[in-house]
């Protein structure tokens, strides 16, 4: 018979330091994960937690919705980790379409094996981050795969924001003439996370762009109205990715100008070194933005009082479409097509 005063498992007593299988398999330790653990770091409402659904209540506005899984590796680089990156890419992605984000749901995915201490980390940075961005996580999934079936911890979100007025930004309402504006220096998230994965050691170290940019996407659909064509933020696939979309969809040709594009010296630098084009990088922390030629200096003015597109600038403009769907022009003075991303050129970038 056993000992009642010997542990008889280091988890049902609360000494293991890592994930393990029990910990998803919906019984009491998967209980105590989310009641002491993943409940009071996220700041949970625990009237909720026996519930599979939260109730929202009425929404003022039309309803967005949005949903992203990140993958990052590693799960820490300079400028951000997984979970702030979780949060401001969800946001990010209701702002573009012109929501003011409210709430989000969050599923862990986490792999048998996985440091609490890692976890809890993670999860403190999502509070802060969902915090500084005025969301509530309102409802979650918590998952263990075994050893070697995932990387440490893959998390998904859903974001729900509201519509606030008419908002009709679409790329197909980009004209000819149409100014096109990136809200700061490009490249940044891409090379912080290669340089941290694969230890590169460069000094200073390249740091990530990821931020929130639902406060002045919102400054913008105010202020613009209708004269706000499209907005984009320039994840995957980088600024040529969203310029090749945005050609596609509205039938004209996106021309930009290498010189007035902002890149860091330090990421101009290990692009350069790395054999890399900052403009397939991507970035967590920037955006597009297509506007009314008329509107530009507003639009600019706009950004530059927000300190995440403070170093905004106009990059190019959209004109009648020519032979390629992009244009560039570099140091030559000859336009060049740009080519389309066929692929990641950085994977497990977010």
């Amino acid at each position: 018979m056993h000992d009642p005063s010997t542990p008889a498992c280091r988890i049902e007593m609360g000494l293991a330091d890592t994930i393990q299988l029990a910990h998803g398999e919906g019984g009491r330790l998967m209980r105590q994960l989310i009641e002491n653990r993943i409940a009071p770091l996220l700041s949970l409402d625990r009237s909720g937690l026996q519930s599979d659904a939260a109730v929202l209540g009425q929404l003022d506005g039309e309803t967005v919705v949005t949903t992203d899984s990140f993958v990052v590796s590693p799960l820490f680089f300079p400028g951000g980790d997984i979970g702030s990156l979780a949060v401001h890419g969800t946001i990010n992605d209701l702002a573009m379409a012109g929501a003011t984000p409210t709430h989000l749901t969050l599923a862990l995915i986490l792999e048998e094996g996985f440091a609490l201490q890692t976890l809890d980390r993670i999860l403190n940075s999502i509070a802060d981050a969902a915090n500084h961005c005025g969301v509530s996580v309102v409802a979650g999934d918590t998952k263990v795969v075994p050893r070697g079936a995932a990387d440490g911890i893959f998390i998904n979100t859903t974001g729900i924001g509201v519509l606030q007025g008419d908002s009709r930004m679409r790329p197909d309402r980009i004209e000819a003439s149409d100014q096109l504006i990136v809200s700061g220096p490009i490249g940044k998230h891409g090379l912080a996370v290669l340089s941290a994965r694969e230890k590169f050691g460069f000094k200073p170290a390249p740091e990530s762009d990821s931020a929130p940019l639902h406060q002045p996407a919102q400054d913008l659909r105010n202020q613009l109205d209708l004269d706000l064509h499209a907005m984009r933020d320039a994840t995957r696939g980088g600024v040529a990715a969203v310029l090749h979309e945005w050609a596609e969809a509205s039938g004209q040709t996106m021309w930009i100008d290498a010189a007035k594009v902002p890149v860091t010296a330090n990421t101009h630098a290990i692009a350069e070194l790395l054999g890399i084009d900052p403009l397939f990088v991507a970035n967590e922390g920037t955006f597009l933005v297509a506007v009314h030629p008329d509107r530009c200096e507003a639009a600019l003015d706009c950004l530059r009082s927000h300190s995440v597109s403070a170093q905004c600038c106009v990059i190019g403009h959209a004109q009648p479409r020519d032979v390629s769907a992009v244009l560039i022009r570099r140091g030559i003075g000859v336009d060049q097509p740009l080519d389309e991303p066929s692929g990641a050129m950085l994977p497990r970038i977010c």
